[in-house]
């Protein structure tokens, strides 16, 4: 395997005589603050960081992962936009390479369209220092961002989407998302309270569990308030299982996954009954409130996870377990590699195809054809883009 690469980030690059890229720094807070203001007078709901310093994973020497912001800046100083960066090291066909996750560009376009052609600027700004670049996301294909990757000759992928109702009667009476229209509510409680949709729910989880291969051994899970030497010892065992995925050492998983703040959660190690870790899993746990997807329920999402997929189904119904216990209205997860999906299936899961986009820039594409099976052997979830954004 080759060695940690070395990186540094961008420090300036030009986009246009009349707009230059910067760092987010200290003197432009006020300018987002009123770039921000302009967004929401003018209807939009995005805004930018008026902190430059980020509150999830801030840069730090010799670190091998780390967010930074960017600003789209006037020649008066004026912020028309801006961007977050996430440079990663990701191990692809054998090779380390770094790998950079985007959030934005959110631009001054939203709500004035002479700023238009500055979304197109700062996609190809991005891409000039950062070549291997993707974002995972995106609430429809129909978006103006996603409209305009396909123009660039990127590459979109659906993610599935995977998700089981532990408790039907409260998913029925109090998710949103189903609950749109009056007919739709009739309906929804006419099944809660009549036991149809509790019945329904509970075949289609059977069913689920029959189409696809049992979990395995049981294994112990334990709660963990770090990384520790037994998970550098499983990434050396698994790394080479995937074709694709990001480094999920210890070093890295500490660094994603801070002791306290941002993004919170719970680091779960799965043990069989001699001791050996088996695997890992990230989890959340929130109630909401009136929320426009889950409206009030209580919801576990698996954000990260990472086993040998042999061990995939064993460690995802520990997972699983685990986040029934905590009396959980549904559990979610989006995940890409198919021995998860299918371990998630075989405990009940739904699936669902394309819920989420993954969109490779065109070097990141033509990096990944050189692996055997770039769709099935890559290992991607919610903690390799903005982490559990929406959810906290």
């Amino acid at each position: 395997m080759a060695n940690t690469l070395k990186y540094a980030p961008t420090d300036q690059q030009s986009v246009a005589v009349a707009i230059r890229v910067v760092p987010h720094s200290s003197e432009h807070t006020d300018a987002v603050i009123a770039f921000n203001v302009r967004m929401r007078e003018g209807g939009s709901k995005w805004g930018f960081y008026p902190d430059p310093e980020p509150d999830w994973i801030p840069h730090s020497e010799g670190a091998s992962t780390w967010r930074e912001y960017h600003l789209a800046v006037d020649d008066d100083g004026t912020v028309r936009g801006g961007y977050a960066l996430k440079p990663q090291e990701w191990l692809i066909a054998g090779e380390r390479h770094w790998v950079t996750d985007w959030q934005g560009p959110f631009t001054e376009a939203a709500i004035d369209v002479k700023y238009s052609p500055l979304m197109l600027k700062l996609m190809r700004g991005m891409l000039k220092d950062h070549p291997l670049l993707f974002s995972l996301g995106h609430g429809g294909t129909d978006e103006p961002i996603v409209d305009l990757l396909r123009k660039m000759g990127w590459t979109l992928w659906g993610v599935p989407f995977v998700f089981h109702i532990n408790r039907p009667f409260r998913f029925l009476r109090l998710n949103r998302y189903l609950r749109g229209t009056p007919l739709r509510r009739v309906a929804l409680d006419l099944l809660a309270f009549t036991g149809l949709g509790w019945l329904g729910i509970k075949a289609l989880q059977g069913w689920h569990k029959l189409r696809h291969h049992a979990q395995g051994q049981r294994l112990e899970t334990r709660e963990v308030s770090e990384f520790g030497d037994w998970a550098d010892a499983l990434w050396a065992s698994c790394e080479d299982a995937y074709a694709c995925l990001a480094v999920r050492d210890r070093a890295m998983m500490n660094a994603l996954m801070p002791a306290t703040g941002w993004p919170g959660g719970i680091r779960l190690q799965m043990c069989n009954p001699e001791g050996e870790c088996l695997g890992w899993v990230i989890v959340h746990d929130k109630t909401f409130a009136d929320d426009p997807r889950f409206g009030t329920l209580r919801v576990g999402l698996i954000t990260d996870c990472f086993a040998h997929p042999d061990h995939a189904g064993a460690v995802a119904a520990a997972a699983h377990a685990y986040l029934r216990s905590r009396k959980v209205d549904m559990i979610f997860a989006n995940l890409s590699h198919s021995a998860w999906t299918e371990a998630l299936q075989s405990c009940g899961y739904t699936r669902l195809e394309n819920r989420r986009i993954f969109a490779l820039s065109p070097a990141l594409h033509t990096q990944l054809s050189a692996t055997n099976d770039i769709r099935d052997g890559l290992h991607l979830t919610n903690m390799d883009g903005h982490g559990p954004h929406g959810f906290y």
